[in-house]
């Protein structure tokens, strides 16, 4: 082999060395421009912010039996809003009741009613496989002048997952502790996050159960709101049917909703405001009314 091809196979494998570490290399942060949207989504693969032109909500106006609930948070939102002291927030308890709704409407509330020359609240949604990567996003906007809402939906942890650790630190336990201009929000199915054989064994296991479950239980005890959603009653049932059917200016003889809507509940086995908004498109479909997306 001639010097001049031994030269040439160094370089190629040195440009594939190259190719392979560039590959390696953790993504470079997109800078994304704030002022462009009211919500974002984190992508800790790219390690930045994504913007969401369009958020999927409800009007708050639109959330019936969930009064309590929804004054208390929008309060909340709108003292963090104005730089008081708020807390994280825990929505918990039965499906369909309209939490994740309910924070998405609070956070279109306050920005809406917030007085001139105050800066909108950012929304920033975070995905509960990546609450690992908590830190790297509080890193990235601790120092930003904006407020933010951090959102997770569905938030609960199985097994194994050690990732609630992470969200402890950030929220409380950590050195550096959660950024003044940040607060959590969380929805969930489960009050403590965990699912109760999982406590349960955790007692039954551990050398000192009580030690372990409050290892446990510790995480829920950061949020300092907690918002409990439980299953609707009948008129609670039908009050958000008809408040659904009202505002969109669904015509229908009322006596003939109700009974659709009792029947359309009774055979999926659940009274809540998904199960309410599920009819509401029904009857928009049959009476031929699109409905206009917020």
């Amino acid at each position: 082999m001639s010097g001049t091809d031994g030269e040439a196979d160094l370089r190629a494998l040195l440009s594939r060395i190259a190719d392979a570490l560039d590959r390696l290399a953790p993504v470079r942060a997109v800078p994304v421009d704030l002022a462009s949207a009211d919500a974002f989504v984190w992508s800790p693969a790219l390690g930045a912010l994504q913007a969401v032109g369009r958020v999927n909500r409800v009007g708050l106006e639109l959330l019936r039996g969930i009064d309590r609930s929804r004054d208390t948070l929008v309060e909340n939102t709108r003292r963090f809003a104005a730089g008081l002291p708020a807390n994280n927030a825990l929505l918990w308890g039965a499906r369909g009741m309209g939490k994740s709704s309910l924070v998405k409407a609070a956070h279109a509330a306050v920005n809406e009613r917030r007085p001139a020359g105050e800066a909108p609240v950012k929304l920033v949604e975070i995905h509960r496989e990546d609450v690992a990567s908590l830190p790297d996003l509080m890193a990235l906007i601790r120092a930003d002048p904006h407020r933010f809402v951090i959102f997770c939906d569905d938030l609960s942890f199985d097994g194994d997952d050690s990732s609630y650790k992470s969200l402890k630190a950030v929220l409380e336990g950590g050195i550096e502790g959660r950024p003044d201009n940040v607060v959590f929000y969380a929805t969930s199915n489960r009050r403590h996050l965990l699912p109760r054989d999982m406590m349960e064994n955790e007692r039954s296991t551990a050398i000192n159960p009580g030690e372990a479950v409050e290892e446990k239980v510790s995480l829920s005890d950061r949020f300092g709101l907690w918002l409990g959603f439980h299953k609707c009653s009948q008129d609670e049932f039908l009050d958000m049917v008809f408040g659904y059917a009202d505002a969109l200016g669904l015509r229908h003889d009322r006596e003939a909703i109700r009974a659709e809507a009792l029947e359309w509940s009774t055979t999926r086995g659940s009274r809540s405001g998904r199960t309410a908004w599920q009819y509401i498109q029904d009857l928009a479909g049959r009476l031929g009314r699109p409905l206009a997306q917020n």
